[in-house]
């Protein structure tokens, strides 16, 4: 069993009972899964850059990421409808876990000037979105074989009915929020 995820059953889902005031071990909120995300506009003029996308996701994830086509037209950037551009990967069970756990204690402190993360990216439903500017971070990913910096947007989903149990859920799992 993972470190982090025996940590949430023996010491956070007990805290989040009394802090809450929750009655039922049921009410504690708790991970559903983590979507990664990298949205490719530069993929319509270069087919490349997907493939790029991809591989960087599965060498973070271990998993084969799902590649994401428009839904809408838009003229003005000169997109079609069904044109693929993104790739994303959602993590679940152990996976999700070891994802977290490395997110946590190895990627956020290697952002250069690193103060912690903002409180106010909850969606009012308990998940929580997080943009990266670079995929350099995660020791995975070696310098020299990337051919463009890209971001990725990280989304963890839960199943808090408020973003403050979200807040104190992710907070004790060791999230760096930023204090004040």
């Amino acid at each position: 069993m993972n470190r982090l995820k025996e940590q949430y059953q023996t010491e956070v889902v007990p805290a989040l009972m009394k802090s809450l005031g929750l009655d039922n071990v049921m009410q504690v909120p708790k991970l559903q899964k983590i979507v990664l995300n990298i949205g490719l506009g530069e993929a319509m003029d270069n087919p490349k850059a997907l493939e790029a996308a991809s591989t960087d996701l599965v060498t973070i994830t271990g998993q084969k990421p799902v590649i994401t086509k428009a839904r809408v037209s838009v003229a003005a950037f000169k997109l079609r409808e069904g044109r693929q551009i993104g790739a994303k990967v959602t993590l679940r069970g152990e996976r999700m876990w070891a994802f977290l756990d490395r997110l946590v204690n190895v990627v956020l402190p290697r952002v250069r000037d690193f103060r912690g993360i903002a409180r106010d990216a909850f969606d009012g439903r308990g998940n929580y979105t997080l943009g990266l500017r670079e995929q350099l971070i995660f020791p995975e990913i070696e310098y020299d074989k990337i051919d463009k910096v890209r971001g990725m947007e990280i989304t963890i989903v839960t199943t808090a009915q408020s973003d403050d149990h979200a807040a104190a859920m992710l907070e004790m799992l060791g999230m760096p929020f930023r204090k004040g």
